[in-house]
């Protein structure tokens, strides 16, 4: 089953640029790992130092070697050093993904092509 890991992570806005220098060869190596679909740290445009996580992971599996990984723990290590100020960052099973947009172009919320029970 899909993982998907999203959140955020606050540093001091002083340190942003700098600890998003220090990220992106950690963000580079996490990308090399077996089961990484995406892996995205980009920086909040309307939250003066808020780092935006996004992350979908194959398995289950491979979000757990992930963790046991130098890239993982030198991250924290990394971002530790520029003044976190909180952090709220969920993992989420995903079990259904479909398209947003049908057919024909139009947004859905529902999910349109599983099929009925």
């Amino acid at each position: 089953m899909k993982i998907i890991i999203s959140g955020t992570v606050d540093l001091d806005p002083a340190q942003m640029d700098a600890a998003m220098a220090a990220a992106k060869p950690l963000i580079v190596g996490a990308l090399t790992q077996e089961g990484i679909l995406d892996y995205d740290w980009c920086p909040d445009p309307l939250t003066p130092g808020r780092i935006r996580v996004f992350e979908r992971w194959a398995t289950t599996e491979a979000l757990e070697n992930h963790f046991k990984n130098h890239w993982y723990s030198d991250m924290r290590e990394t971002l530790g050093q520029f003044g976190i100020r909180g952090a709220e960052v969920l993992k989420y099973q995903i079990d259904l993904a479909e398209p947003v947009y049908d057919e024909t172009g139009t947004a859905r919320a529902d999910f349109f092509t599983a099929k009925a029970d």
